[in-house]
Formats: structure tokens, sequence, C-alpha cells
């Protein structure tokens, strides 16, 4: 069985991934919107109230959710560009 200190160390680099790719700002306030979750404004995971398990799925859902967002928004702007091309969903 996963200690905490494990869970505490792979969310830790989780969040310092998403702080190159988003910005570190970003990152830790996503990570910060995981219930349960104590980190320091490095980044760093302090303390994990729930279940290590869920809690590591709600913070891969958190930058999951971000990232489509930021695609879809990409999208968006791409299709604009070609009108004449027909897209699901519009």
């Amino acid at each position: 069985m996963e200690s905490k200190e494990e869970y505490k160390r792979l969310m830790t680099e989780i969040i310092s991934k998403q702080a190159v790719i988003l910005g570190p700002e970003i990152a830790i306030m996503r990570a910060r919107g995981v219930k349960g979750l104590t980190i320091t404004d490095e980044g760093q995971v302090i303390t994990i109230e729930n279940d290590p398990k869920e809690t590591l799925q709600h913070l891969i859902d958190q930058y999951v959710e971000l990232s489509g967002q930021i695609v879809k928004a990409t999208l968006g702007s791409i299709f604009k560009k070609y009108p004449a091309v027909e897209k699901e969903n519009s």
C-alpha cells in the first residue's frame, strides 16, 4: 500500500509540471481547489486530509478540466479562420 508521503511527492511533482505549462499561479490555484489538500506557495503538498487516491484523482481532474477549456478556446479561435469548415457541436 502506498504511503501518504508517496502521494504527497507525486502530487507535488504533478503541480510542479503543471506550473511549467500553466504558470505557477494558475497551477497552485487549481491545486488549492482540491478539498483536503494543503499546499505551500511554492506548490509543495504538505497535507492530504482525505483519501489519497481520491485526492490524487481530484487534482488530475482540476488540470484536465482546465486543459480542456484551453484546448476549446484555442480551437475556437482557429475554427473562426475557416468559416466554410463545419465542426460537430458548433
